[in-house]
């Protein structure tokens, strides 16, 4: 579940405050909104938890066997071009990208958008606030983006200066030359 805060008719958090906010808060998981709204993001349940993991996992294989970029789970938060400040379920940066930062930026909020993201809905989730979100990286930058609904068995993709492309229950999705040689196997996520 997501609560978002409209604060503009108190404070507009720039990227530095918000990450001190975070510091200060490292209990809360936060977004920003590039229109400067606070996102406060509730844990997951057991399913939704058990399912980012075994996501992550397939990334993390594949990235270790090409050596290409970096992988980063839900815990990591970009800083993006477009203002706003996100934590997508799994995203990938190639490493050039990464290796071009100072080690201050790849401490911090890395400053970029992912050139993936994977956002997984939970039940608690509203799919139009996730696939806004979908957009919001297009906008920042993205190269590709899965947004994968169980309940609803669907699988969208998304690229640049394109409609997002919407599959109902599909065995695999392609990473495309985004990430070349990577296959993720869905049929186990189809209740």
């Amino acid at each position: 579940m997501m609560l978002t805060l409209n604060l503009t008719p108190l404070i507009a958090l720039d990227h530095t405050q918000f990450e001190q906010l975070c510091a200060a808060n490292p209990e809360i998981k936060l977004e920003r909104t590039p229109t400067g709204e606070l996102v406060i993001m509730s844990p997951t349940g057991g399913e939704t938890g058990k399912n980012n993991a075994t996501l992550i996992a397939r990334f993390v294989i594949w990235n270790e066997q090409t050596n290409l970029g970096i992988v980063f789970d839900s815990s990591t938060c970009f800083k993006l071009p477009n203002g706003g400040d996100r934590s997508p379920d799994v995203s990938w940066v190639e490493k050039s990208r990464w290796d071009a930062l100072t080690p201050d930026q790849q401490r911090r909020f890395p400053p970029l958008c992912p050139d993936f993201a994977l956002e997984l809905v939970s039940p608690s989730d509203n799919p139009a606030t996730v696939r806004a979100k979908m957009q919001e990286y297009l906008n920042s930058g993205l190269r590709l983006g899965w947004l994968i609904n169980p309940s609803a068995k669907q699988a969208e993709i998304y690229r640049p200066h394109q409609p997002p492309e919407i599959l109902t229950a599909p065995a695999t999705l392609s990473g495309e030359t985004i990430l070349p040689g990577f296959t993720l196997t869905l049929t186990w996520l189809w209740p």
